[in-house]
């Protein structure tokens, strides 16, 4: 249906001979003028100061299905204003036992404008066919919660 690419690079740099010394931070670019700095998490002695893969799977996830949110809402007539997600991936052992983003739990606040106002049950179903329709979702094992604000 449609192809997704982005660059990666890492250049190794000098660093002492302390094993597991090297820098974690590489570039990602996804078009000639938007470029990431991206690094591991400062637990596994990345940078702080940019976002690690766990964050970006977390945010792809979250963004999808805002975007499908969004999608379903508009074709049901209901106008969004403005939303919000406070989203959290959860990195833990899985089945296997080594380390997985388990779980995402979505925090979306939503505001509605216009006449049309959704009621809490058609919030739910909107998110329940967003999760079931959201590319991302559909692509992970991790399980994904919508939390009620």
């Amino acid at each position: 249906m449609s192809e997704h690419k982005i660059d990666l690079e890492w250049q190794g740099s000098s660093h002492s001979p302390e094993e597991s010394n090297y820098t974690r931070n590489h570039a990602v670019s996804f078009s000639d003028t938007v470029q990431v700095t991206v690094s591991s998490a400062p637990e596994y002695k990345g940078d702080p100061n940019c976002p690690d893969p766990e964050q970006l799977l977390t945010s792809a996830l979250a963004s999808c299905h805002m975007l499908t949110f969004l999608a379903i809402a508009d074709l049901k007539g209901f106008r969004v204003e403005s939303y919000r997600d406070r989203a959290t991936g959860f990195l833990e052992k899985g089945d296997s036992g080594r380390p997985q983003i388990t779980r995402i739990e979505l925090r979306p606040r939503i505001v509605f404008g216009g006449e049309k106002q959704p009621d809490a049950a058609a919030i739910k179903r909107i998110h329940a066919s967003a999760h079931k329709n959201c590319f991302v979702a559909n692509s992970i094992k991790a399980k994904v919660d919508v939390l009620d604000t």
